[in-house]
């Protein structure tokens, strides 16, 4: 693991201790993906912190695996043209605002009404999408090779991948699709501001350096 970046090998380090420990707390009784999943703020079990935890969190081997590649290649990617600092900011920040977003559909639309109280989120997927979006916006013709596929630009990588969540919204994991989208508009907000001098990730990096 040398030769990836320290941010990055920082987040995937915490990804996955966090999985781990979620086992072997499972074994003693301790459910930590529903103590520290994001609940519906309404709900008796939500507890604030769960905004910033629930993005650590991992319902599955195959859910932790395919979100640390995602992080990994993008992340990469992502280093090439912003700073280790926005990199930890944007992931915070994408996960944040999917969980607001989350929170906030479960609360407007009716569809949700039946699980609202027992529903809670997991996982960095809306973390990873605010990177993959805030990338594309800044080099959006940038080439990215994908196997039996080809080369296919950054704009429309991110693109699908921002379809796929929207035609998926009404599935079994809508609450899922619906944060993704937050972590997408997290990426656009970041990218596109600081073009114009306006860092959206200033006040997490200023809470972590303190």
């Amino acid at each position: 693991m040398n030769s990836i970046p320290t941010v990055t090998k920082n987040l995937l380090i915490i990804n996955v201790l966090c999985f781990f420990g979620g086992v072997v707390a499972m074994k003693y009784g301790i459910d930590l993906n529903d103590l520290l999943g994001l609940h519906f703020f309404m709900a008796s079990d939500f507890n604030p912190a769960q905004l910033i935890t629930y993005m650590f969190m991992h319902a599955g081997v195959l859910h932790l695996l395919f979100n640390m590649l995602w992080l990994y290649w993008f992340g990469q990617l992502f280093l090439s043209f912003f700073s280790a600092k926005h990199f930890r900011g944007v992931y915070i920040l994408g996960g944040f605002c999917g969980g607001l977003l989350y929170m906030l559909a479960y609360n407007v639309f009716p569809y949700f009404s039946d699980s609202l109280y027992y529903s809670y989120l997991l996982g960095a997927s809306a973390s990873v999408l605010a990177i993959v979006v805030a990338t594309a916006v800044r080099e959006p013709d940038y080439p990215v090779h994908f196997m039996f596929i080809g080369t296919v630009r950054l704009k429309y990588v991110a693109l699908f991948m921002v379809v796929t969540d929207l035609l998926f919204m009404t599935s079994g994991n809508a609450g899922g699709h619906i944060a993704h989208l937050g972590g997408a508009l997290a990426g656009w907000w970041f990218a596109s501001g600081l073009t114009r001098g306006h860092d959206a990730t200033a006040w997490i990096n200023r809470f972590i350096d303190w």
